[in-house]
C-alpha cells in the first residue's frame, strides 16, 4: 500500500481542530504512542527563565598575554602574579556571580585584548 502524503496532508488542512483532535487520539490508541513531547516543553520553559548572574570565564588568552594580564589586574585587582597564573591557568573563573551588564564589560574588556571569554 502505498501512501499519498500530498493528498493526505490536504485532507488535514481542510479538517477543523476538533477533527484533528480525534485523528491524533486514535493514532495514539491504535499504535500505544503518545504525541507530548515532555522533554520539547521542559526546554521550552527553561528557554524562557532570564539569568540574573553569569561567571564570567578566561577560556583563552590569545596571542597578547601581557596585556590580558593587565586588564585582569584592573578588573580583579590582583596583582601581577596572580593575573599571570589565571592567564596561564586558561580556562579559568575571572568573575562569579557578575550581573549581566558586569559580566558583559568584562567580556569585552578581556575580548578587547585578544583573549577569548565565555559566560555561564
Amino acid at each position: 500500500m502505498a501512501l499519498d502524503k500530498d493528498k493526505i496532508i490536504e485532507d488535514l488542512k481542510g479538517a477543523s481542530i476538533l477533527e484533528l483532535n480525534d485523528l491524533v487520539k486514535a493514532i495514539e490508541d491504535e499504535f500505544d504512542v503518545s504525541a507530548a513531547a515532555p522533554v520539547a516543553a521542559a526546554g521550552a520553559a527553561g528557554a524562557t527563565e532570564s539569568k540574573s548572574s553569569f561567571d564570567v570565564e578566561l577560556t583563552e588568552a590569545g596571542q597578547e598575554k601581557v596585556k590580558v594580564i593587565k586588564e585582569l589586574r584592573d578588573i580583579t585587582g590582583k596583582g601581577l602574579l596572580d593575573a599571570k597564573k589565571m592567564v596561564d591557568g586558561a580556562p579559568v573563573i575571572v568573575k562569579k556571580g557578575a550581573s549581566e551588564d558586569e559580566a558583559n564589560k568584562i567580556k569585552e574588556q578581556l575580548e578587547g585584548v585578544g583573549a577569548t571569554v565565555t559566560l555561564k
